[in-house]
């Protein structure tokens, strides 16, 4: 399977980071879960790697090489046991960096897409609200026009990258009557009155700065608009695509992860005169589980594949979502079990990955809002088209 999609380059590429990642993030990494706080020096040096510009343009220092490079950071990042650094990463190169790629004007993608993919700034999304959760149509952050500036209020949370962010790509109601069809995104810096952040204790994804964040009459240029007023709504949703496969990929990664340090540990763990892997019910239900991540991971790969070709996979993307998050979370139990009392040590991986794959479910739309999502368009038969085909349409 995996010469279907990755070439030698890839193969070559997943080596140099996998070195890259075991010498300069996997020592400082028990520090950053401790303190939650991710040092900023290790951003530059991603930056300096070009790891940040994957996916984007040469012009602004990117590589714009295909979708499966970007499947490869993912699923590396995933097997340094620590959800939290590799959501920071992620967050910042694949929920904000691409709204100001594909919003953003040529200023914006100068000012802040370029920094970005260098590793001088870090960005966070801002769109979940305290009252609304995954109902994203339902947020009540306002942007009100005067004059040349637009005055947001209102408020977010389980924002990644939220506290120690350079800036905020956020979600507003630009005209409040019209529902989810008066949203607009707008780009902020950190250092503007009336922004205010709290970092929020989490039970897993301990390295990442997830923050609730404020907006008290912050007073944003009007330039800082990104894309059409009004159009944000659309704009989130066909980016929900990539997220989804993103966090569905993470979660194939994790889970395979698991499988090979309980394996590792049941070659050598001994009980009764022989090592545990010889016992018939640890052995099939390890068997089981690894069948169930290496369905998931074709799958993935099959989605991942499509939208590299420019597919719109919203279906395919929250189905890889759903199922891989709960797969993982299943794997990962297992895994634990297997070592026993040892499992539940802090000193030994499986106690955070169970902590960090609980997210998987919730995160980027819940199992249950997926779940609707895909009744509707398989029961109901509701189609939905990217934000970009409707425009060309005007």
């Amino acid at each position: 399977m995996t010469d279907m999609y990755f070439t030698e380059e890839h193969n070559l590429f997943r080596e140099s980071l996998k070195d890259f990642l075991q010498k300069e993030v996997v020592p400082h990494i028990d520090k950053w879960e401790e303190t939650g706080q991710i040092e900023r020096f290790i951003w530059k040096k991603f930056g300096d790697m070009g790891f940040f510009g994957i996916a984007y343009p040469e012009e602004y220092g990117g590589m714009n090489l295909d979708f499966f490079y970007t499947v490869i950071l993912l699923e590396e990042l995933q097997k340094i046991n620590s959800g939290g650094f590799a959501a920071a990463i992620w967050a910042h190169a694949y929920l904000a960096m691409t709204h100001l790629n594909a919003e953003g004007d040529t200023r914006i993608k100068s000012e802040y897409l370029a920094p970005s993919i260098a590793g001088d700034k870090i960005g966070c999304l801002c769109i979940t609200e305290p009252f609304g959760g995954s109902d994203v149509a339902g947020m009540r952050t306002t942007a009100v026009k005067e004059g040349g500036h637009y005055i947001i209020n209102g408020s977010k949370t389980f924002i990644t990258n939220g506290v120690y962010s350079d800036y905020l790509v956020v979600a507003a109601k630009t005209a409040p009557e019209l529902g989810g069809k008066g949203m607009s995104i707008f780009l902020l810096d950190r250092d503007m009155p009336g922004i205010n952040a709290t970092k929020l204790d989490k039970l897993g994804w301990r390295a990442s700065d997830t923050g609730e964040i404020s907006f008290d009459n912050v007073k944003v240029p009007a330039e800082n608009l990104m894309g059409e007023e009004n159009a944000g709504f659309g704009y989130i949703m066909q980016h929900f695509a990539s997220e989804r496969l993103i966090m569905g990929i993470n979660a194939h990664a994790r889970a395979e992860y698991a499988i090979e340090y309980a394996l590792g540990y049941m070659k050598e763990r001994t009980a009764f005169g022989v090592t545990i892997d010889k016992f018939q019910a640890l052995r099939h239900k390890l068997a089981e589980r690894t069948a169930e991540v290496e369905m998931s991971k074709a799958f993935n790969y099959t989605v991942a594949h499509r939208l590299g070709n420019g597919e719109y996979v919203v279906k395919e993307a929250t189905m890889s979502k759903l199922t891989a998050t709960k797969i993982a979370d299943e794997v990962i139990y297992d895994c634990l079990q297997m070592l026993g009392g040892y499992g539940y040590m802090e000193e030994y991986p499986l106690a955070r990955m169970l902590r960090d794959s609980r997210l998987g479910p919730i995160g980027g739309g819940t199992s249950e809002i997926l779940r609707e999502i895909i009744a509707k368009m398989v029961i109901d038969k509701k189609t939905y088209k990217p934000k970009t085909e409707e425009i060309s349409k005007k």
